[in-house]
């Protein structure tokens, strides 16, 4: 049966191209994956230190799927340090961010863990709590909210 209220809710596809605005990301292409509960990000050079008294976290982004060009060098505050299990069954602690995410002309927060996610196909992996309430999600479909003109590959650095 349907819920009252859910044919309200726009559609996203199975992978979609998202931008990450405070990280200086334009576009990545992210895995919309309803069973995963968290999101997670791809990244390069992970580094923690302290600044004002709080843990903080820098790190290399590489938007383009299966290339080290453009890369983005960014910092953001740490949420906390969180125990994920990856799909695998391994478990690892892994820094949480809160930064927002624009998709189908909407920008929220989002709790995002940092993680080096070689081994899979998408630098981005959008957890159902990023989009719970939001979106439906069609899993026949991929790019609702289009594909980006071209990908930027200017390096910039967010404080």
């Amino acid at each position: 049966m349907k819920k009252s209220g859910s044919s309200k809710l726009p559609v996203l596809g199975w992978r979609e191209w998202v931008e990450l605005p405070e990280l200086g990301v334009p576009a990545i292409k992210a895995k919309v994956d309803t069973g995963a509960r968290s999101s997670s990000l791809h990244v390069f050079g992970l580094e923690e230190f302290q600044k004002d008294g709080s843990a903080w976290v820098r790190f290399e982004i590489h938007p383009k799927q299966r290339s080290r060009s453009g890369g983005i060098k960014t910092e953001a505050k740490v949420l906390e340090f969180r125990s994920v299990r990856s799909s695998s069954g391994k478990s690892s602690v892994r820094p949480v961010i809160v930064t927002a995410i624009s998709l189908l002309n909407k920008t929220w927060p989002i709790e995002l863990t940092l993680a080096r996610r070689d081994e899979m196909g998408f630098r981005m992996l959008l957890g159902r709590e990023a989009f719970r309430g939001r979106f439906l999600v069609d899993a026949s479909s991929s790019y609702y909210a289009g594909k980006p003109a071209r990908l930027k590959a200017a390096t910039s650095t967010k404080q």
